[in-house]
């Protein structure tokens, strides 16, 4: 009858009603569904303004060093990953022909110098030269006018008195004196009008000396040019950080503008990718706990820089023409800038592009 009737064997149906009606479970039951959902309020309360994304990485200043003459290295003084100071010495191209540009532009700028000397000297002389020989033509026009009319009065003189009282010969050397003496009256004009532009002829050696001073600032210029060449052998760094894509080796030959190798600042800070609908109460200069893959033992806190003006999609190469075809919205990403304030370790440099986990407490 028992079995009929749909009852456990040894268990009467009045004590399977009294488990199933024990008020203890269903108040465990209720209890627990309570305490998971206070729980998960309490967890949403408190990290409601904690922003936080796994698209992030470390970046720097990598900056490439390239040679600004060309040439063949004949010393390279650092390894792949070596720390460097601004003002070390990196590596060295073969500097003699630069030495002897240096040398010849050296020499070139004393050939100018000696030049513009002398014509300065040119010039003093020129100032009491051409007076002078504006003074000495108007003597000489005067001294030949008289001349002329010495030999004017003795022609007339000839040519006055009786022929008994004087001689065919007398007459014809006064007409020859009147005519020579008119000949160096002549040539004395002549003189006096090119001695006369005085101030024409100084401006012109004035000109001459600006010629020269010219000459002398280009060749300064090409010593200058010359000497910095020299220097641009010795390849120094421009900063302090660690030597990275090293390509060169020596007796390699390089060109200007070569990528030799990169030099990585010590400075650090990470580009943060957040949702678009994530940096809606994200404002600079709010803290930022950061986890670093690489390093979890590393407890790094920063605070956010600034927030990049356009999201990653709009500076890349192929931005999306979302005015062609068909439109599917898609959640954007904006780059934000999170520099570290505490947490770095001297022993453990963070490499570029390194995957961390920050997250930004915006209140």
């Amino acid at each position: 009858m028992a079995e009929q009737d749909g009852a456990t064997p040894g268990k009467t149906p009045d004590d399977t009603r009294r488990k199933k009606s024990n008020p203890m479970v269903r108040i465990g039951l209720i209890a627990f569904v309570a305490v998971v959902a206070v729980g998960a309020g309490v967890y949403w309360f408190l990290t409601r303004n904690d922003i936080e994304t796994d698209d992030a990485f470390t970046a720097g200043r990598a900056v490439t060093i390239a040679p600004h003459v060309r040439g063949y290295v004949t010393a390279l003084l650092v390894n792949d990953n070596q720390f460097v100071h601004a003002g070390d010495l990196l590596a060295k191209i073969d500097d003699r022909d630069y030495r002897a540009a240096r040398d010849n532009a050296a020499a070139t700028l004393d050939i100018a110098r000696a030049q513009a000397a002398g014509a300065q000297f040119g010039l003093l002389v020129a100032q009491k030269d051409f007076p002078g020989r504006l003074i000495a033509a108007q003597g000489q026009l005067l001294s030949a006018q008289a001349q002329e009319f010495r030999a004017e009065t003795d022609y007339r003189r000839q040519h006055a008195v009786a022929r008994a009282a004087t001689t065919q010969q007398d007459i014809d050397y006064a007409t020859a004196a009147l005519q020579a003496a008119k000949a160096q009256v002549l040539q004395a004009q002549g003189n006096l009008q090119v001695a006369e532009p005085v101030k024409a002829n100084i401006s012109n050696t004035q000109t001459r000396v600006g010629q020269f001073d010219a000459q002398v600032t280009q060749a300064q210029a090409q010593l200058t040019q010359a000497e910095l060449n020299l220097g641009w052998t010795e390849i120094r760094a421009p900063h302090d950080g660690w030597i990275s894509q090293r390509n060169i080796e020596r007796g390699s030959f390089v060109s200007e503008g070569q990528s030799i190798f990169s030099i990585v600042e010590p400075e650090v800070w990470v580009i943060a990718n957040y949702k678009e609908t994530q940096v809606t109460h994200m404002r600079p200069g709010q803290k930022v706990d950061i986890a670093v893959d690489a390093y979890p033992f590393l407890n790094l806190r920063g605070h956010v820089d600034s927030i990049q003006l356009g999201t990653g999609a709009t500076f890349s190469a192929f931005p999306p023409e979302n005015a062609t075809g068909n439109y599917v919205k898609i959640v954007q990403r904006v780059p934000v800038k999170i520099l570290i304030d505490e947490g770095l370790r001297a022993d453990v440099p963070l490499s570029l592009g390194l995957s961390v986990e920050p997250t930004v407490y915006t209140k």
